[in-house]
């Protein structure tokens, strides 16, 4: 694959987890990565400091993905910053599990409001600025779950098929400006968003993986690359799962 000098990369949720892997392998390919995140200040500006032989090719905005006026102000903003947008990585993401009688209504909105409503925000205003320069590349974080529907997460299968749902339709809508839109649907991945999982329940999901093992960050941040490059540019409204096999 090429590399990515002289690109411009949004990454939301871009300073934890898998949003930070995916932030690293832009970095090291010589991008400008803009990482995007919710709420933890002390955090992000470590995250930044880790980060420090990047200087300003790694620029830190704080909003809610979740808000249209944050977004809209968001890109109102980074146009001054950067000359234009390649790339767009939709990575927020929460889950807010409970069986689906119990679970709390606020609970639903709030997952389906950060993980999908958040997709469609950042699309909708990336897709106005691509179609400027006639070239862009989105990439959703879907997750398997979304297809699998696991016990205790109905909010968060639900957010995930809809992103698939919705890049199918966006992905039509902006094919002749050179624009794609694309998934990566992660499985099982080590990070923090698992890590509240009880052990047992590890065990018995890492049995249901062939490989018998959780993916690395570095393995999904590889995926995203290749959809984000020029070579994946007969490649649209699909899906890459990254699951070793579920």
């Amino acid at each position: 694959m090429s590399s990515f000098n002289n690109q411009n990369v949004i990454v939301t949720g871009g300073t934890r987890g898998i949003g930070r892997g995916i932030t690293e392998a832009f970095l090291n390919e010589g991008a400008t990565v803009v990482a995007t995140y919710a709420r933890n200040d002390e955090a992000a500006n470590k995250f930044k400091e880790e980060l420090s032989q990047f200087g300003d090719k790694l620029i830190l905005r704080k909003f809610d993905v979740s808000k249209s006026d944050e977004c809209e102000a968001f890109f109102a903003e980074i146009e001054t910053i950067i000359p234009s947008i390649e790339i767009l990585v939709n990575n927020s993401g929460i889950r807010k599990d409970n069986l689906t009688a119990s679970m709390a209504e606020s609970d639903w909105d709030l997952v389906l409001d950060v993980n999908l409503k958040g997709t469609f925000n950042m699309s909708k205003f990336a897709v106005l600025h691509m179609m400027k320069n006639r070239y862009g590349r989105i990439i959703n974080m879907s997750s398997i779950g979304g297809a699998l529907g696991l016990s205790g997460q109905a909010n968060y299968a639900a957010s995930k098929a809809g992103q698939i749902a919705l890049s199918k339709t966006l992905s039509k809508e902006v094919a002749k400006r050179k624009i794609t839109v694309n998934n990566i649907a992660p499985g099982f991945i080590e990070t923090e968003l698992i890590a509240d999982l009880p052990e047992e329940q590890v065990k018995e999901y890492k049995k249901t993986v062939p490989m018998k093992r959780f993916g690395t960050v570095a393995e999904v941040a590889s995926a995203v690359k290749f959809l984000a490059s020029r070579e994946a540019s007969y490649i649209t409204g699909t899906t890459l799962e990254v699951t070793g096999g579920l």
